[in-house]
């Protein structure tokens, strides 16, 4: 989620924003620390890449940290969309319409 979150919201993005985005398509609540936690993972795998910025006096001299999905990470997506779509199939008269 947090990953296609990213991807939904562009190059520019913030972490809070990512928050934002799971919140309001999927309906439950988020805890921020899982946010940043994943955030971080994700950079680590080389799913994302994050960059700071310079730190404007309106915010206190503190950095602001924007993310972007990567080569990899789109790749990751691309694949496990894949396998939910090669699962879900089939399932439809089981499930229902929406």
């Amino acid at each position: 989620m947090v990953l296609l979150a990213a991807l939904q919201l562009g190059d520019k993005v913030v972490g809070t924003g990512i928050r934002d985005e799971i919140e309001a398509r999927s309906g439950r609540g988020v805890a921020r620390g899982a946010v940043y936690v994943t955030l971080d993972r994700l950079e680590t795998k080389g799913l994302l890449a994050s960059r700071l910025d310079g730190a404007p006096p309106e915010r206190g001299g503190h950095p602001r940290r924007y993310f972007r999905v990567t080569q990899a990470g789109l790749s990751h997506l691309r694949h496990s969309l894949s396998a939910l779509d090669r699962m879900r199939a089939g399932l439809e008269p089981l499930l229902g319409k929406p």
